[in-house]
């Protein structure tokens, strides 16, 4: 049995592909792991992992990227363990209401993480959405209603994913940004990048 470690882009795990000798791919078989690069986005993840969570080889699934942070008491570069994910804008309006999936009645928008391996990283809620938020009208209303803590647009699908598979998932992410109006200025992109490779390195690592 093997971990498969997802990312939505091979710019994420830059350092993991050096330090493992990877060849490029966007699917990558190795000794003890392999690697699957998705794409962006909720679509483009739950596609790739359907072409490969059907094999019965996987006891775990990881996935790794960067987000955005709504906390401002969470340091840009922070890694943290995403526990609980939720599909934020899979429903329908309701005037000013809003209906999930679930209140619908046609399938789940809300998932958790599920291993017996322990990370020792703070523990948060995060939102998988299509658009990422920086208008700060829907970014008061999306705290409003949900209280993530991080926001990214894929992990959802990964726990989806894994859930109707029945395989193990973590998810851990590294905070590159606050969830604000756009400021790429203000973004620590490189910092994040780093420190999430040297944690997956590490954990990968000692799981061999």
């Amino acid at each position: 049995m093997k971990t498969l470690v997802v990312a939505a882009t091979k710019a994420e795990l830059a350092f993991f592909y050096q330090h493992f000798n990877l060849p490029e791919g966007d699917f990558i078989e190795a000794r003890n792991f392999d690697l699957l690069i998705t794409g962006v986005g909720m679509v483009a993840t739950a596609y790739s992992l359907g072409r490969y969570l059907k094999s019965s080889k996987y006891n775990l699934v990881l996935n790794v990227g960067i987000a955005g942070s709504f906390d401002r008491s969470v340091a840009l570069g922070s890694l943290l363990n995403i526990t609980e994910d939720i599909f934020a804008e899979l429903g329908a309006e309701n005037g000013d209401q809003f209906l999930t999936i679930t209140d619908l009645g046609f399938g789940e928008n809300h998932f958790y993480s599920k291993s017996n391996i322990r990370i020792d990283l703070p523990v948060a809620k995060s939102v998988t959405v299509n658009c990422v938020s920086g208008n700060q009208k829907s970014i008061d209303a999306l705290v409003k209603r949900l209280n993530p803590v991080a926001e990214s647009m894929e992990g959802a699908a990964v726990f989806y994913a894994c859930k109707q598979e029945h395989i193990d998932c973590l998810q851990v992410r590294s905070i590159s940004n606050y969830v604000e109006p756009r400021n790429k200025d203000k973004w620590k992109i490189g910092l994040a990048i780093k420190n999430l490779n040297d944690w997956a390195i590490a954990f990968i690592g000692d799981m061999n």
